[in-house]
């Protein structure tokens, strides 16, 4: 494999045993999309191969795991990530895993991070940006986030339908503008709750560009310097926002990594292709496309950068 083959940190799959869970608890066209997407390690592989990407962090998508019922959620939050686990050990080197929980179930979260860390040797996890309400700066996910930054751990987060989509999505599929959104909302809940300056240790990985952060930045800042309590070592809301890492999936060329760049520096940008849910030939686009545009850094390309930035954030990708 080259030494400029892609690190994607935004890949996901499916499994029949999951679908079927997710559907009889209502979610048969999930987000809006009309269906759900077929998975197998082998044609993902394929994909990989034809796209020069070396290894992809598997993660479970929207809807999550979490329908509703807690013990429920502590089930299928184990059995996806046993699934995924054994994804990997069966193609050492091309896969890795972002285990999930079952928040907001937080005794249930603390197991599962316990399990998925110390048993199944997961690169992270990943966190919807809600669920059924619950945004991710809500106090009662206090104690995961804690453990999270204890553990050091790499959070991938992963927008989902709002609570009011009916009214917002205007009967539309939600990954269009909804994920967008909430990504925004759920990063903003994040730090007026205070999540982040508490834990420093968080790693913390934003999807699709950012969403509408690099737009929003300057606001969200504002309104927090009129609105939270000063304090005089405090960072402001871009400087937290700067230490965040952020994935370039979606659309990113030709317009929403310049608005990234603004916000974001160019060691925190990660590739990602969406795949299985953005489907195989749009993911090759993709994929092609950071072989095209023009890198920040002199002497990089898009695929050396974001290479080099995610062998950093996970170490064992460069054993």
């Amino acid at each position: 494999m080259s030494t400029d083959g892609l690190i994607d940190v935004h890949a996901h799959f499916v499994t029949d045993s999951y679908v079927r869970q997710a559907t009889a608890a209502g979610h048969d066209k999930p987000d809006g999309v009309p269906a759900w997407p077929a998975w197998s390690a082998e044609a993902h592989l394929e994909l990989m191969d034809r796209g020069g990407i070396e290894t992809a962090l598997l993660s479970v998508s929207s809807p999550g795991v979490f329908f509703g019922d807690a013990d429920a959620a502590r089930r299928l939050a184990r059995e996806v990530n046993e699934d995924g686990a054994a994804v990997v050990r069966e193609h050492p080197g091309r896969f890795g895993l972002f285990a999930s929980l079952p928040v907001p179930d937080v005794d249930g979260a603390l197991a599962e991070i316990a399990h998925a860390f110390d048993v199944l040797g997961a690169d992270g996890v990943v966190l919807e940006t809600n669920t059924h309400g619950v945004y991710l700066g809500d106090e009662r996910l206090e104690p995961v986030f804690a453990e999270l930054a204890r553990r050091h751990a790499v959070v991938l987060l992963h927008p989902t339908s709002p609570v009011c989509w009916e009214q917002t999505a205007l009967g539309r599929p939600r990954p269009m503008v909804e994920f967008i959104f909430d990504t925004a909302r759920t990063v903003t809940d994040l730090l007026f709750a205070g999540t982040l300056e508490r834990h420093p240790d968080l790693r913390v990985i934003v999807p699709h560009c950012g969403g509408a952060l690099p737009v929003l930045a300057d606001r969200i800042n504002g309104f927090m310097k009129l609105f939270m309590p000063a304090e005089p070592d405090a960072p402001d809301a871009v400087a937290q926002l700067r230490r965040l890492y952020y994935d370039l999936a979606g659309p990113a060329f030709p317009r929403q990594v310049p608005a990234l760049l603004g916000l974001a520096d160019p060691d925190h940008l990660l590739y990602g292709s969406d795949y299985c849910w953005t489907p195989a030939p749009a993911a090759e686009a993709h994929a092609a496309s950071f072989s095209e545009a023009p890198a920040p850094v002199d002497g990089t390309t898009w695929r050396s950068l974001t290479a080099t930035n995610a062998r950093t954030l996970f170490p064992r990708l460069s054993r």
